[in-house]
């Protein structure tokens, strides 16, 4: 009896001590929840798998964006930053239709000063549209190549029946996104995961170009595919904890997956001195400026800005017949539904920064012409026929003139990534002046 009474009274005292630290963390995290919620901090996931484009926007998505600017972002129900529009075309109505990634999605200024908005209010002004409206429709998503844009014309756009589909191309990245060889080389030398190769890709098969969609296959796909997936998603929209624990992950350094082991395989025991060095330029976090760091800074003079190099190795110049390649399909598809189409080359930070010796300093690197892909992509319109509205030498002039910052916000590097407020509205200035003078929206 008494060893029953002590095993008892033990039992008791355990399950108290228990629901004591249970209810303990549980109050915890209720508090951390509710100073999260106070001081506004969340971080919503805006994209979803796509079995098509690899990932798209989440319908109906909405919440604070604030790692790179500052704006209340709203998904509409076709998971593009943009509001609500009919399928049918409203009479009376000149519809254009905006492809590109994330500078055309413009998560990073609310939907009022973005690149489509501000071609609509400036297409107001334009003498030829007579007393027709304007409606520009916003169809860029975070990440995509010319590849994926080429599906999201096929699979969306021409729902919508645009009589102008205007391609924002985007020389930082664009010819790397749409290259298998040259993303995988970007994930295996960088901070980016495998995520980043969760996409379609288009190869050449007897002279056409056919769809690559092997990345269903994928481990990382098929988890994001999953219910469970679905539905962790559901709880971490409504927990900001759980917000906040995803953003620590992806501020953590992943490590290294090729360089300290490809050596290995060559019968060596341990990494190279330059192996160890490509190593520790690979586990940098994400989130640093490749403009203030000179490990990043060489490493990018390597990869992305041979964007700006004439004398391109040979997985370049094969990056840029299949970019071009993917620009002529969609100007033909553009053409077959009788629609006018224009290609509008965007610009990269350094390209328009205000100080000029910031430029020099990468031309001493080994850059050779600041404006060849805009150049590149003219010259692609002379000979197929469409027209194209270059922003770079007009961004540069303007931001040296004005010594202002057309990229970059308070919260982020001065100069540095996506455009900001006054960018996209100069863009808008530009790009509709320029529609309304070629007669592109008669």
């Amino acid at each position: 009896m008494v060893t029953s009474s002590l095993s008892l009274k033990r039992w008791i005292a355990v399950t108290l001590t228990l629901a004591l630290l249970l209810g303990g963390i549980v109050l915890g995290l209720a508090v951390v929840e509710i100073g999260l919620r106070i001081a506004g901090i969340e971080h919503k996931t805006f994209y979803t798998f796509d079995q098509h484009r690899g990932w798209a926007g989440r319908p109906y998505a909405s919440g604070w964006v604030r790692d790179e600017g500052e704006a209340y972002v709203q998904y509409n129900s076709e998971g593009f930053h943009d509001r609500e529009h009919s399928q049918v075309k409203p009479q009376n109505t000149l519809r254009i239709a905006l492809l590109g990634d994330s500078f055309t999605e413009a998560r990073q200024v609310p939907q009022a000063q973005a690149i489509a908005a501000a071609i609509e209010r400036e297409l107001k002004n334009c003498p030829t549209l007579a007393d027709r409206d304007v409606e520009v429709m916003n169809f860029g998503v975070n990440g995509y190549g010319t590849d994926q844009e080429l599906i999201t014309l096929r699979e969306k756009v021409w729902n919508y029946s645009p009589d102008l589909v205007l391609l924002n191309f985007y020389p930082g990245n664009d010819v790397i996104n749409n290259s298998r060889t040259l993303s995988e080389k970007m994930v295996s030398n960088t901070a980016m995961d495998n995520s980043a190769l969760m996409k379609p890709y288009f190869v050449n098969q007897e002279g056409d170009w056919v769809v690559d969609d092997s990345f269903v296959n994928m481990d990382i796909y098929r988890s994001q595919k999953s219910w469970w997936h679905q539905a962790y998603l559901q709880v971490q929209d409504r927990l900001r904890i759980l917000q906040l624990l995803k953003q620590v992950k992806y501020a953590l350094p992943l490590p290294h997956r090729e360089l300290l082991t490809g050596n290995r395989e060559q019968g060596q025991d341990e990494p190279t001195q330059q192996g160890k060095q490509d190593a520790q330029l690979a586990t940098k976090p994400a989130t640093l400026s490749p403009f203030t760091d000179p490990e990043w800074q060489n490493f990018l003079k390597q990869t992305e800005w041979l964007i700006y190099n004439t004398a391109t190795d040979p997985e370049w110049q094969e990056a840029w017949q299949l970019t071009e390649g993917l620009i002529h399909l969609i100007h033909n598809e553009t053409i077959a539904k009788k629609a006018n189409f224009a290609v509008v080359t965007l610009t990269t930070a350094l390209q328009v920064n205000p100080d000029p010796t910031v430029r020099h300093h990468q031309e001493v690197s080994g850059v050779t012409d600041w404006f060849y892909p805009e150049k590149r992509i003219t010259a692609l319109g002379e000979r197929e026929g469409f027209t194209t509205i270059d922003l770079g030498q007009s961004f540069q002039a303007y931001a040296e003139q004005n010594n202002v910052c057309l990229h970059g916000f308070d919260n982020t590097f001065r100069c540095d990534g996506h455009w900001n407020a006054l960018g996209h509205q100069l863009a808008g200035e530009i790009v509709a002046k320029t529609l309304c003078q070629k007669g592109l929206i008669k």
